[in-house]
């Protein structure tokens, strides 16, 4: 399970339908990706963490910290 993504969705006060609609995905599929049953794609990671403002890993439990990495 990805708790920061869970975390992340909560705090903007959005439903997974709603970020799944941003995603242009099924909601199951998102969810399924908060619970961390399927692979999420990296472009969709990517979208992911400019939409929260984040890096991948945080997204994806690997840190705890939230910041974004800073790019070329």
């Amino acid at each position: 399970m990805f708790s920061h993504m869970r975390a992340l969705r909560e705090d903007k006060d959005l439903s997974q339908a709603q970020v799944a609609d941003f995603l242009g995905i099924h909601q199951t599929t998102y969810s399924d990706y908060e619970l961390g049953n399927i692979n999420i794609p990296i472009e969709t990671l990517k979208q992911l963490a400019d939409f929260y403002h984040t890096s991948i890993d945080y997204l994806v439990d690997y840190t705890n910290d939230p910041t974004p990495y800073i790019r070329p």
